[in-house]
């Protein structure tokens, strides 16, 4: 999964890199065309903070992991950017949400009030989790279960 950040005064790649825990050729491939100058928005891993990593092994498939690790399918898709219907492969990774927080995907017309309500929390709490909110239909936002 992946989230939009706009980078900052004093950013450099590296720092970047090491923030959401991945490489510096990572980011460039993920942002092929990006100059990385502040202003600039570039595409980045999301934090491994809420979700481990699976390795996909002959004969998984979607459902059967969901049920493995409790959640739904449909989120277990979302998260990884596939289909609830998309054949996986052995040795692909996915990532898992881990227990203790729940998941939010933000829809068209979806408001922090509105995301804040569903998690029965306050929009300030939100902003506490996610480092970056635009709103826009997918994003991930991310809330420490009670």
């Amino acid at each position: 999964m992946y989230d939009i950040y706009q980078i900052k005064l004093n950013d450099t790649i590296e720092s970047l890199a090491n923030r959401y825990g991945t490489t510096i050729e990572e980011l460039r491939r993920l942002n092929p065309n990006s100059s990385f100058g502040v202003g600039s928005n570039i595409i980045v891993p999301t934090t491994k903070e809420y979700f481990e990593v699976y390795t996909i092994e002959k004969g998984d498939n979607l459902y059967e992991i969901a049920r493995k690790y409790n959640i739904n399918p449909k989120l277990l898709a979302a998260i990884n950017g596939i289909k609830d219907n998309e054949y996986i492969y052995p040795n692909q990774e996915l990532l898992i949400p881990k227990s203790g927080y729940s998941y939010y995907i933000t829809a068209e017309g979806d408001t922090l009030s509105g995301v804040s309500s569903a998690f029965n929390t306050t929009p300030e709490n939100i902003l506490k989790y996610n480092q970056t909110i635009y709103l826009l239909p997918e994003q991930i936002l991310v809330y420490k279960s009670r």
